[in-house]
């Protein structure tokens, strides 16, 4: 008996390993670095799937409707959508992770201008992250598309 739940339990540890790598060298390269984001501003009033999934439509929307051709993509992927991917689409744009910050910044702006933080009077005090963990998203990959990746994982 032993034996067998220290098979399962090892079955289960490479299951859950595997579902966090699996789009590892598909979408972007290995995570070479991460953080956590545990701050809650508001608890969430169960966002779901087509709500993600909506916003990552939204997103993808403005970017096309731009004169310019997008230069990043963002897409939402596993069980219920909660992984977002922010993948630059060239070699400018996320050289580092820095740059990668700054448009994550840029975004922030946007999102204290909505309606909803106006409203509830956080329109300064959240970030895009805070977004993110109120639409329960479970992680945020950052990358190049190239050569670095970095994870922000949310808790609720």
């Amino acid at each position: 008996m032993t034996r067998l739940s220290a098979v399962l339990f090892t079955l289960l540890l490479a299951g859950s390993v595997a579902a966090q790598g699996r789009y590892e060298g598909y979408y972007y390269p290995e995570i070479s670095s991460e953080e956590t984001f545990d701050r809650v501003v508001r608890a969430s009033q169960g966002a779901g799937k087509a709500v993600r999934i909506d916003f990552v439509n939204v997103l993808t929307t403005a970017q096309l409707e731009a004169p310019e051709s997008p230069r990043f993509v963002f897409f939402a992927k596993g069980e219920g959508s909660t992984t977002l991917m922010l993948i630059a689409l060239d070699d400018d744009i996320f050289a580092t992770l820095y740059r990668a910050r700054a448009l994550l910044a840029q975004l922030t702006v946007s999102v204290r201008r909505g309606g909803f933080f106006r409203q509830e009077d956080l329109q300064y005090v959240v970030t895009f992250y805070d977004l993110l963990q109120l639409l329960q998203f479970d992680e945020l990959v950052i990358s190049d598309g190239k050569s670095w990746a970095h994870r922000v994982n949310f808790e609720r």
